[in-house]
């Protein structure tokens, strides 16, 4: 198989895992809603739920981070710089994007990267993924569950 004919196939495997994350990310929100719209019984299930949305908030923050790279990887290919290394310019292994397909640099570069602190960093656009518009300040209070 050539690398085209790999990276073409590449973007199916991008595509489907965006779009999982996507339903993911889209159930984890609506289970956070969920959890804060309910009144709890008493302090045990008050703990639990908090527990729960700790989980489901820490869940849904690496799905968001990966789908970040996901959609960068997406936009690399569409201008025509999927495969490149950043930091070298040289081409990246297939087999490394076989086993991280939004991979931005060769191994190489990645361990300089990872030695100096500097590993890729989207950052995550929670305005994208919550209903409430982007300029809308959440405070504390929006989260805080009454226990009492």
């Amino acid at each position: 198989m050539s690398r085209k004919d790999a990276i073409l196939n590449m973007r199916q495997v991008l595509l489907k895992r965006r779009d999982a994350l996507r339903k993911a990310l889209a159930g984890d929100l609506s289970l956070l809603k969920e959890l804060r719209a309910q009144a709890s019984g008493d302090v045990v299930d008050a703990a639990l739920d908090s527990v729960q949305d700790e989980i489901s908030s820490q869940l849904a923050e690496v799905e968001s981070r990966e789908l970040a790279h996901i959609e960068y990887a997406l936009e690399r290919m569409r201008e025509g710089q999927y495969g490149i290394c950043e930091g070298c310019g040289t081409s990246i292994p297939l087999a490394r994007l076989n086993a991280l397909p939004y991979a931005t640099y060769c191994i190489k570069c990645q361990r300089e990267a990872e030695r100096q602190g500097a590993a890729f960093s989207a950052d995550v656009d929670w305005s994208r993924l919550l209903d409430s518009p982007a300029d809308v300040e959440l405070s504390i209070a929006d989260v805080e569950l009454d226990v009492s």
